[in-house]
């Protein structure tokens, strides 16, 4: 799932969405950092709320992935996403057909959320620019195992950059991709690769229901194990801390 997915159902508590937020946005801001389970539970019950709201938004965002990802709908979906991408990049092996596939889904069903109603987006960002970028990267070095100090300064360039407006249109996206496949080492996508795009969006917009069913609702306990952020960090080569 991607950031707006996750934000959809809590856009009345602004520091639960920042937490539901922060674990893409280490991903970014400092790679190595990672939130474990075990570290965000310790806090959800801070006398702080704040530190509590992004304590728990952090575990709802591992839950949410922890059962997204492990669903039918989501090894269909990203398995046909794969194979369009194999064929547009004439790519039999390697990284760049799979990881897309994987990618696609999650940029994609946020599109698909957007364009159901856009308004929702508007009120995501005036959430957005509310926020203390401070007093997030605060709580979030309570928690930490250690500190970080970049992630402040990367929610004010999240924010600024306006970035999931562009899922919606084919030629700002692949800018998007682009800068996702720098940042991971893999190959640009060639120009050509777009042509794919609208085929992909009628794909994951058609199972966007499947896509989200499971998903622990408001209220829910839904922490995943360290197991599954083990095998997710695997995936994406990053070592245990």
């Amino acid at each position: 799932m991607n950031y707006f997915a996750h934000a959809l159902p809590f856009l009345d508590r602004p520091f639960f969405v920042a937490g539901a937020s922060v674990p893409d946005w280490l991903t970014v801001a400092d790679r190595p950092l990672r939130l474990r389970p075990r570290h965000a539970q310790a806090y959800e019950d801070a006398p702080e709320h704040f530190v509590a709201e992004v304590a728990r938004g952090v575990l709802q965002h591992l839950g949410d992935d922890a059962r997204f990802h492990e669903t039918r709908a989501f090894a269909e979906t990203s398995l046909a996403l794969s194979s369009l991408a194999r064929q547009a990049l004439q790519e039999e092996n390697g990284m760049r057909p799979a990881f897309l596939g994987h990618l696609l889904v999650e940029l994609l069903l946020d599109a698909a959320l957007i364009a159901d109603d856009p308004e929702r987006l508007k009120e995501y960002y005036r959430l957005m620019d509310a926020l203390d970028a401070e007093r997030i990267e605060a709580a979030v070095n309570r928690m930490a195992p250690r500190p970080t100090r970049r992630l402040a300064g990367f929610i004010e360039l999240f924010r600024r950059e306006r970035v999931l407006w562009d899922y919606l249109e084919d030629d700002r996206l692949m800018t998007r991709l682009g800068q996702v496949m720098r940042r991971v080492g893999l190959e640009l996508l060639p120009v050509h690769f777009a042509a794919l795009l609208p085929a992909a969006r009628e794909i994951v917009a058609a199972r966007r229901t499947e896509l989200l069913a499971g998903i622990p609702t408001p209220g829910e306990s839904h922490a995943p194990g360290a197991e599954f952020c083990e095998r997710k960090d695997a995936h994406y080569g990053i070592k245990p801390r």
